[in-house]
Formats: C-alpha cells, structure tokens, sequence
C-alpha cells in the first residue's frame, strides 16, 4: 500500500471529525434547534441529502485505501473540490465564529487532499 493512500484516509478521517466536532459545539453552543434546518421544519428529504453529504467523507476513507492508482488521485481531487465548493458556499450562513473557523480548517483539509493526490497522480 502506498504512503499517500494512508495520508489521504487520514485527511479524510481529519476532515469528518471536523464536520463532527463544528456539529457537537453548535448543539452545546444553542446554534441547533431540534428537526430544523436554517429555521425551516427538516424533511425526511432534507435530512436524506444531509447524511449523503455527511456520509462523503466517511466512505472516502476506505476508497482511499482501496480504489487503485490513479483512479483514486483523481476520485479524491473530484470530491474533495466538491466538498470545498459546498463548505466554501455555506461559510456565511454559519453564525458562530467557532464554526466559521472550523470550516476553514475543513476547506484546508480539502487543499491537502487535493495537493496530495495531483502529485502522487504526476508522480505515474
């Protein structure tokens, strides 16, 4: 198994606990109001597109380590832009700075991820 594989399931793993960890402080923090989302009554739609969301980067993890080379550099660098546009789009709506914070950190998790894949793809 590759270096990188490892490096970019542990980005991976990085960036889900980040997601985690903003979810947890904005519950503690009073952010949340239970069955609501952005002040609307949640769905069971909305909150299917929110698992499939939160459940990229969890599956990521083991397509890291499974999906070969350099079929896996690229399935990274897809969907890790893709997670950078949608986080990077959502900044404003958050009220908190703890979770405008956490968010960069997640958006540099995305750049590394990405950084790493495109070399270890020109590295062929």
């Amino acid at each position: 198994m590759e270096d990188v594989q490892l490096i970019l399931s542990g980005l991976w793993i990085s960036l889900m606990l980040t997601y985690l960890l903003g979810d947890v402080l904005r519950i503690f923090a009073g952010d949340f109001v239970a069955g609501e989302m952005e002040g609307n009554k949640a769905t069971q739609g909305m909150w299917m597109v929110a698992a499939i969301i939160m459940l990229i980067p969890i599956v990521m993890v083991s397509m890291s380590l499974i999906l070969p080379h350099p079929a896996n550099g690229w399935i990274n660098i897809i969907v890790s832009i893709f997670l950078f546009l949608f986080n990077l789009s959502g900044v404003r709506t958050y009220p908190s700075y703890f979770d405008r914070f956490l968010i960069v950190v997640g958006l540099v998790f995305n750049v590394l991820i990405v950084w790493y894949a495109w070399n270890w793809i020109g590295a062929v």
